[in-house]
């Protein structure tokens, strides 16, 4: 069961994030807050899966929310995916620094926001290629600040696996790339998180762009 914890300052938004959710069999809503710091309190209470956080609310925002959440040791399984009315906008790029796994546009189709939520809980890909390359055309642009040393302790597989994850591919993806198994993919992803200090695929992406292993 996959267990959610939604953080958005409009009722209206939440109780239909709340009746879609409720409605499938393998996914709950265990809380529902209105400002970041009562959802991060949420998150310490409850460990969801999946903590579903608007990006600009009154108080404590998403992104300071997203902070909290993902500098807790005791908070490490839980996956913060960004809700965002505006897309692309500067509050996602620092959300997506402060820890979160992933964005979503609130007008996404119902089944696409499923298949996402069910993409972050098992901590796969959350952001689309396209969306990568704009993302990382928008905000990582210019002389980058110079990090290789980091990439000195990854393995040439490993090192691999990472480039093509910040590509946006999924594990099956770069499976298929690099001729291995996805469980194969995924440990050399897993390794690299662990060397690199990254929390997820998301930061490695970002990790991946600002050490130079990926050029815009």
């Amino acid at each position: 069961m996959i267990r959610v914890l939604l953080v958005d300052d409009q009722p209206l938004i939440r109780s239909g994030f709340r009746a879609l959710l409720d409605a499938e069999d393998d996914i709950e809503v265990v809380a529902e807050a209105g400002d970041g710091a009562a959802g991060v309190a949420l998150a310490r209470e409850h460990r969801p899966d999946i903590a579903l956080v608007d990006v600009q609310m009154p108080g404590v925002d998403g992104i300071e929310a997203t902070r909290r959440i993902a500098g807790d040791p005791a908070l490490a399984a839980v996956h913060v995916v960004i809700l965002t009315n505006y897309g692309l906008d500067e509050y996602v790029f620092h959300a997506l620094r402060a820890g979160a796994a992933g964005f979503l546009v609130k007008d996404i189709l119902p089944e696409d926001f499923l298949h996402a939520i069910r993409v972050a809980a098992r901590g796969d890909a959350l952001l689309a290629p396209s969306i990568t390359r704009k993302l990382i055309d928008r905000y990582v642009t210019g002389p980058l600040p110079s990090n290789e040393a980091a990439l000195t302790r990854l393995t040439n597989r490993e090192r691999e696996a990472v480039a093509l994850a910040a590509q946006g591919l999924s594990n099956d993806e770069i499976a298929a790339r690099m001729v291995i198994s996805p469980v194969t993919a995924k440990t050399h992803l897993n390794r690299a998180m662990t060397k690199l200090h990254a929390r997820d695929r998301a930061q490695l992406v970002v990790i991946a762009y600002e050490s130079g292993l990926v050029r815009p």
